[in-house]
């Protein structure tokens, strides 16, 4: 009885080290600060004024090309007019980073000058 507890033990350590290793936050922050970078400068220069100061909510996705995919832009004010530019400068454009297909929330500060 006690070799399997110990045994079970043993499996469990190399198993969390093995999911421990597969993961590293950092380079995922990294790689993420980078991407917002560059989906801030696809977003500089709006074809229109913006008028007053708006918070903007991004949903998007990475396909296998590496490329965005917007599913949705959540704003409070001229929501048509945000949701089109937006889905315009972003939509199939190529990430020069390399980040696993999963769907990521992006806010995003429109600033009125």
């Amino acid at each position: 009885m006690k070799s399997i507890k110990l045994l079970l033990v043993a499996v469990a350590l190399v198993f969390s080290n093995i999911v421990a290793a597969k993961t590293n936050p950092i380079d995922d922050k990294a790689k993420m600060t980078i991407i917002s970078k560059e989906i801030a400068t696809l977003l500089q220069n709006p074809s229109f004024p913006v008028e007053r100061n708006a918070s903007v909510t991004v949903k998007f996705t990475v396909n296998r090309n590496n490329e965005l995919v917007v599913l949705s832009v959540e704003a409070e004010n001229n929501k048509d007019i945000i949701e089109e530019f937006i889905k315009t400068r972003l939509n199939y454009r190529k990430l020069s980073s390399n980040i696993k297909t999963q769907v990521y929330t992006l806010p995003v500060k429109m600033v009125s000058l």
